[in-house]
């Protein structure tokens, strides 16, 4: 496996990133300028390439992202607080973002001479994100295979996307991923808020695997609030 990385600078894509450098030949990282109201992220992605020691491709798509308009992450909109599974978490869709990053990653990976690209959707994503599914990678991997028919073939590589996000923080820990150097929050402050959706998942998820979460929250305690407010709706 000689595998490109869609990487946000996440927890998950960087676990992912590590992952792949074990098991195979890590090419490259890519990440994606869409428009996103911070960017935060990407200097953590640049610091996974560089332990790595591999190139870190950052695609400018804002003028793209400019047009999917009304995500909390790109648009003027609050970012909601809360448990991730809750239906306000639709606010931070970013309408075909999967599949628009995927269709670049893989023309990339052809023309570079990878064969697969790896992206870290997981179980968690699937209740608000449409292309994190399974069915919806099946079927672009499906669709990517004709698209470059002759010309090269590329697997995807989605080892999470029947696990949990607890699962990801167990797997990275089992590979020394140092956590600390991975950016989740969507409000890209100073510190984690510990309140948007991604905090609450990344908290529960170091909770749920027993691991040890080194994560500067600015509300630490929050998450717990967050998830006995779900389970309790969801009994």
């Amino acid at each position: 496996m000689k595998a490109m990385i869609v990487c946000s600078g996440g927890l998950d894509s960087v676990t992912l990133a590590y992952k792949v450098a074990a098991e195979g030949s890590l090419t490259s990282l890519v990440s994606f300028q869409y428009g996103q109201r911070h960017d935060k992220e990407l200097g953590y992605a640049a610091r996974c390439a560089e332990h790595f020691g591999v190139p870190h491709h950052i695609i400018d798509i804002s003028n793209v992202g400019a047009q999917l308009t009304g995500s909390a992450l790109t648009d003027d909109v609050d970012v909601p607080d809360g448990h991730y599974a809750e239906d306000s978490m639709k606010l931070t869709i970013v309408p075909n973002r999967n599949a628009i990053m995927l269709t670049i990653a893989y023309g990339m990976a052809a023309s570079q001479g990878a064969d697969t690209v790896a992206i870290a959707v997981h179980g968690g994503d699937h209740f608000i994100y449409p292309d994190c599914r399974p069915d919806f990678i099946e079927q672009f991997a499906k669709m990517q295979k004709m698209a470059l028919d002759g010309y090269a073939d590329i697997d995807i590589y989605a080892p999470f996307l029947h696990g949990s996000k607890a699962d990801i923080a167990a797997a990275g820990a089992a590979l020394n991923v140092p956590f600390e150097d991975t950016w989740s929050c969507y409000k890209g402050g100073e510190k984690h808020c510990g309140k948007c959706g991604t905090c609450v998942e990344r908290a529960e998820a170091f909770h749920e695997a027993g691991v040890v979460d080194p994560t500067d929250y600015e509300d630490p305690d929050f998450w717990r609030t967050a998830v006995a407010a779900h389970d309790s709706g969801a009994a």
